[in-house]
């Protein structure tokens, strides 16, 4: 994406996202507004401490003809007391991208690497500055590999978009945060709408290029007109709980034969807390790493003081069962444990992986098998919760943890009980029988050394006890060392 030249940027246009009346709160491409020019910056939402390169001008590489260098470049960057901060300015050339724009990010994230501070980025821009040519583009290869310094540093990065965030700003550091989201109604896209039409002649569907649009694809975690607010909840420095669920209506019976079996309907019960409503009572903050789909949900969490990386199944969303991309979204989260140094959590509750014809061309068990090795080459500790039921490798994939809790009335197995029914006995009403077979239940799992603990029902507090606790004397590398001396007791 290209800049107009200074003289213009005036009269240079941008998209105006407005309601779309099928679908409220997604924004059209209909529309556009006239762009002036005037300085809108509302960010960072700290006060700045320090405004670094201030005074650095960039050049006219290709001798472009009228085309002056601003005086003030496009980007404002510096720190404040809490982190750095790369802030893109839309009325200094559309915010385009020019040697001098990625020189001023690429020298903050050098030295926020050498401070060890957090990297805010708020982009504003058009894209890459045409006047400068290749000299610009190569701009987005410098800033992407700065970035990517600042990430093996072990740092947080968040992006907070701001309208319009597309062309090579997008493409590069805009979208390598750890966790990005936009304000309402902005423009985000790799192209402006107005080059994307204009260059291809169609007509983009109704919310394309929208902020709305990336949230709802999963490419943003948040759309949120308090930018401050999710920022300060993202580094912790202030509490955003997740909302709790409340079950309502009528249920049936509450009490279960003392078998296999009973235990399993008790796993099921459709009102029973699955792992998102533990994640929900045990987190005091959670800024949401967005994935599109609703059974797995991931976050950036606080648990009594302490900042950990949390993913949660949700049974009591669609039909329970994991898809390819949610297995994507665990694997992006305990990456993000490992490379901050926190700990993981996660809750398990599913009857298994999806198993259908549009999973299984989209590799479910190849995202399985990698968030398995996710889960093996994570470096900090891990605690895993199965809360409900634990079904088959769709979800020991996430809990292949060093410490593996489960909950008294919990069950891990196999295969269902139904399933194994009806391979080995061609009947599916065997079911009972074969629960009680498989060794399913939370006291047979201890017996056989799969779980190490179980936590008693139904105690919250005891739950968040054996949490915290496992949470604080987990060693990384206990997964491997449990699993494999559960498999030597077998071994002759």
């Amino acid at each position: 994406m290209t800049s107009k030249p200074a003289s213009r940027r005036a009269r240079a246009m941008t998209l105006a996202p407005r309601s779309c009346p099928s679908r409220p709160g997604l924004a059209t491409t209909t529309r556009y507004r006239r762009c002036t020019g005037r300085n809108t910056r509302r960010m960072p939402p700290h006060p700045t401490q320090a405004e670094w390169d201030a005074d650095l001008r960039g050049d006219n590489p290709l001798e472009w003809p009228d085309y002056k260098p601003p005086d003030t470049e496009s980007v404002v960057t510096g720190r404040t007391e809490h982190y750095a901060f790369v802030e893109g300015r839309f009325d200094v050339m559309g915010g385009s991208m020019g040697a001098a724009h990625g020189e001023k990010v690429v020298r903050a994230y050098r030295r926020a690497t050498e401070e060890r501070l957090p990297m805010v980025v708020l982009p504003a821009s058009g894209g890459a500055r045409m006047q400068e040519g290749m000299v610009s583009l190569i701009q987005m290869a410098r800033t992407s590999s700065a970035s990517a310094a600042h990430g093996r540093a072990g740092l947080l990065s968040l992006t907070f978009m701001r309208s319009p965030t597309t062309g090579g700003v997008y493409a590069s550091y805009a979208s390598l945060a750890d966790l990005r989201a936009a304000e309402p109604g902005a423009t985000v896209g790799f192209a402006g709408p107005r080059v994307v039409e204009l260059t291809t002649g169609a007509r983009l569907p109704e919310g394309s290029h929208t902020a709305e649009s990336a949230y709802e694809n999963g490419l943003i975690d948040a759309v949120t007109a308090d930018g401050g607010a999710w920022i300060d909840a993202a580094l912790g420095l202030r509490d955003a709980p997740l909302a709790p669920r409340r079950f309502g209506g009528v249920f049936g019976h509450t009490t279960f034969d003392d078998s296999a079996w009973g235990e399993v309907e008790q796993a099921r019960l459709p009102f029973r807390a699955s792992g998102i409503d533990w994640a929900a009572r045990l987190c005091s903050s959670w800024t949401e790493l967005r994935g599109v789909d609703p059974v797995v949900r991931a976050g950036l969490a606080t648990i009594e003081g302490g900042r950990v990386v949390v993913v949660a199944m949700d049974r009591h969303a669609a039909d329970g069962r994991p898809r390819p991309e949610g297995y994507r979204l665990a694997q992006r989260a305990i990456a993000l444990a490992g490379r901050l140094s926190l700990p993981l959590l996660t809750f398990i509750d599913t009857p298994g992986a999806d198993p259908s014809a549009s999973s299984e061309a989209d590799g479910v068990a190849g995202e399985i098998a990698r968030t398995f090795a996710a889960m093996a080459e994570l470096p900090s500790t891990s605690v895993s919760v199965c809360v409900g039921e634990g079904g088959s490798g769709g979800a020991l994939a996430l809990a292949h943890a060093d410490r593996l809790l489960i909950q008294e009335h919990a069950v891990f197995s196999v295969i269902a009980p139904e399933g194994a029914a009806a391979i080995l006995e061609r009947d599916a009403g065997k079911a009972p029988e074969l629960a009680a077979r498989l060794k399913l239940t939370s006291g047979d799992l201890l017996q056989l050394g799969i779980v190490d603990s179980v936590v008693a029902e139904p105690d919250p507090t005891g739950m968040r006890l054996a949490v915290v606790a496992a949470l604080n004397e987990t060693t990384p590398g206990d997964r491997d060392r449990r699993v494999d001396r559960a498999t030597a007791r077998w071994i002759r």
